[in-house]
């Protein structure tokens, strides 16, 4: 859940939440109330609602009472008679009055309150026309009815049936504030878990990733961040893991590439002096005298040459490295007739020194097909690599039949090609790093064979920038295979 729809989510439940919650209480509240009414009138709720029930017994005394002004007034003179309904109004709450002329001949004993019969309406004066006297001057009790009629001796008479509000004020003041207490504390606790609930949801994933800030500002790049949720935070969590990792393998990187540096340069030096040394010492040996012969002198300059030629073509390979390292070397891609172009490409070869030298025979075996094989290529580039893999198959050869075969077939979309040779082969724990700049399966990095260390390595990066790939089988003793690939041209030159 994303962090705004659980906001927007939190705002509604604020929302929604206090209101059921205090229709709940206020449900609670009324509930307490009729239990008061219950017990206050000693009515039964489980019929009837506890206020109508009230109502309808104040009814049913009122109204045997006006039929007592009509048919019997005198009656209510009756102590008995009297009794019988006082008894009838006060489990109700309420009370009689009886007022004969001008004097109360009946009141009840919670009635009995001069401020309450002082304020009495007069004989035959309507509700609306008792001269200003309102609830407030006769108390908390309430004049619910009132019967003019006479007695039989004619003189005026009035009863009077009053309702204790008292226990109404009461009610509402105690039900309003708990009313009102319950809603506040429904509010601060909605509140304060809903709060509690998204902050919890945004700090703790935050308070990790500053964890985890800290972790890699000093230097731990090991300190993994997992998303707690899938929100914007989450989202958040997940790029930072991925830039953690991506900047652990960037200092993975710098680190390889400080130690290639340092290889590097050990090489360089290696190779380097090799063939300086000799140069000096063979210089030297002219100088002192010991080349004293023609022949001597000869064989002298000739390796002082040789020595040269290999420094040349050493700084030739880690030039071309190089840029090709540093993708500086310009391609010029073209379409090529790989049939001829191999076919070229042998016969040049097949002159090489080192072949006539060692009795290698050099041979392409051309598809049965004769149908052109187009491929997009830079000729020059892609010839490199054909010299690096023959001469590099030559300078390992250790047969007196060498045999050094190119071959070529096509796979889909792609052009395999193929240099198989039948020389000593590469040891298995070899095999992987033979692409490795400066890497000879010979550790000891003698001279016997010549060599830079780089011909493999700038072969594979010439099939990569043509977008192929080149990989490596060998069997010892028996020959290596090194193939690459490069993208076909359908439909020809064209």
């Amino acid at each position: 859940m994303s962090i705004k729809v659980r906001l927007v989510l939190s705002y509604f439940l604020m929302l929604i939440v206090p209101v059921i919650l205090a229709g709940v209480a206020f449900l609670i509240i009324v509930a307490a109330f009729f239990g008061d009414v219950k017990s206050l009138y000693n009515v039964d709720m489980k019929s009837h609602n506890a206020i109508e029930e009230v109502i309808e017994k104040e009814a049913a005394v009122s109204a045997e009472l006006k039929l007592k002004t009509t048919e019997d007034p005198d009656s209510l003179l009756d102590p008995a008679v009297v009794a019988q309904f006082e008894e009838r109004l006060k489990p109700i709450n309420m009370g009689l009055v009886i007022r004969k002329q001008e004097s109360v001949a009946y009141v009840s004993e919670k009635l009995n309150k001069p401020g309450l019969l002082r304020n009495l309406p007069p004989y035959g004066v309507a509700d609306s026309d008792r001269s200003g006297r309102t609830m407030k001057d006769r108390g908390p009790w309430f004049l619910s009815r009132q019967y003019d009629f006479r007695f039989k001796d004619g003189s005026p008479g009035s009863v009077f049936v009053a309702t204790d509000m008292n226990f109404i004020g009461k009610f509402a003041r105690t039900y309003t504030s708990a009313f009102f207490i319950s809603l506040l504390v429904i509010l601060v606790l909605t509140n304060g878990l809903l709060t509690y609930w998204v902050s919890r949801s945004v700090i703790r994933p935050l308070r990790q990733l500053q964890r985890a800030a800290g972790e890699i500002r000093e230097g731990n790049l090991d300190f993994e961040v997992s998303p707690q949720a899938k929100d914007e935070i989450g989202e958040l969590a997940v790029s930072f893991e991925q830039m953690r990792r991506r900047l652990k393998q960037s200092v993975e990187v710098q680190l390889k590439y400080e130690e290639n540096r340092k290889e590097l340069i050990s090489n360089i030096s290696h190779d380097l002096k090799t063939p300086v040394t000799a140069i000096k010492g063979y210089v030297e040996g002219i100088m002192d005298g010991v080349s004293n012969s023609p022949d001597k002198l000869d064989k002298y300059l000739k390796t002082i040459y040789a020595k040269a030629v290999q420094m040349d073509h050493l700084i030739d390979e880690l030039f071309l490295f190089s840029k090709l390292d540093l993708k500086k070397l310009p391609f010029h891609f073209e379409p090529v007739n790989l049939n001829a172009f191999l076919q070229d490409c042998t016969l040049d070869m097949q002159l090489h020194a080192d072949i006539e030298k060692k009795g290698v025979t050099l041979r392409f075996d051309a598809p049965e097909t004769q149908a052109p094989v187009w491929v997009t290529a830079d000729r020059e580039k892609l010839k490199r690599v054909l010299v690096n893999l023959i001469g590099n198959a030559i300078k390992y050869m250790d047969k007196d039949e060498g045999l050094i075969t190119l071959r070529m077939r096509s796979d889909g979309e792609r052009v395999i090609v193929e240099v198989r040779d039948n020389g000593q082969g590469i040891p298995p724990e070899a095999l992987p790093h033979i692409f490795d700049r400066f890497y000879r399966a010979d550790p000891s990095r003698n001279s016997g064979t010549g060599g830079s260390g780089l011909g493999l390595a700038i072969a594979k990066h010439i099939i990569e920038e043509h977008g192929g790939v080149i990989q490596a089988k060998s069997t010892l003793g028996e020959g290596t295979s090194i193939y690459f690939t490069l993208h076909q041209i359908t439909g020809g030159e064209g």
